[in-house]
């Protein structure tokens, strides 16, 4: 399996379980290029600075990434390059999330090597991984929230998660190097998305995406 064009990114805020990561790597891919990154900004660096990456190994809980916003983010600005979650996390629930949200795999932490090389490659042959004994087909009230939020651009992604962070529009307008008219322009798209008139509704649809609470209702006007 050794092949030196290969690229790879592990995504993870822990040096030490970055570093078994890159050793499975190395000895499944030899010669393969791997770059390490402890936060979503480093990965979303590494993405808009480096040639063809062919895989992203991401942590859910490492920082800048608010639940599974950081993930919508990535699928969306980059939408070629797969994306295999390795987290603690081996709820159902998460792993059909990420799953919906676009990731190619989902990696409970707790498996073992084997799994984890079994895993990789079927992700790099084109396949979608989660772990045999956990039942991911079972839909949920939360699903059309879910396809909601994917239909988010990047941008609206970013402004969403400044959003929940309790900016303004003229602060979102300044981090992102935009007018404010732009971000009002962002806001209404993403109300219009998620169905819902305000941008408090809007921010607690995000928030609710990442408690494992799905449902948006009439009582979430405030």
């Amino acid at each position: 399996m050794a092949d030196t064009s290969y690229q790879f990114i592990i995504a993870d805020d822990h040096p030490l379980f970055r570093g078994a990561l890159r050793q499975t790597l190395e000895m499944q891919y030899p010669g393969a290029q791997i770059v390490e990154a402890g936060a979503l900004e480093d990965v979303t660096r590494q993405l808009d600075g480096e040639g063809d990456i062919d895989l992203v190994l991401l942590d859910l809980t490492m920082p800048g990434m608010r639940g599974f916003s950081g993930l919508m983010y990535l699928r969306a600005q980059f939408p070629s390059v797969p994306v295999v979650i390795v987290s603690a996390n081996e709820e159902a629930g998460a792993i059909r999330r990420s799953i919906e949200f676009g990731a190619s795999g989902f990696i409970p932490k707790s498996r073992g090597i084997e799994v984890i090389r079994e895993a990789i490659a079927a992700v790099m042959l084109g396949n979608i991984w989660t772990p045999a004994d956990v039942d991911v087909t079972t839909p949920d009230e939360g699903a059309d929230v879910v396809r909601r939020l994917a239909t988010l651009t990047p941008q609206q992604v970013r402004v969403l998660m400044m959003l929940s962070e309790g900016l303004l529009n003229k602060q979102i307008a300044y981090e992102l190097s935009v007018s404010e008219a732009t971000v009002k322009a962002h806001v209404s798209a993403i109300l219009q998305k998620l169905g819902v008139e305000s941008r408090t509704q809007a921010v607690i649809a995000a928030s609710k995406i990442e408690a494992g609470q799905w449902q948006i209702t009439e009582n979430d006007n405030g």
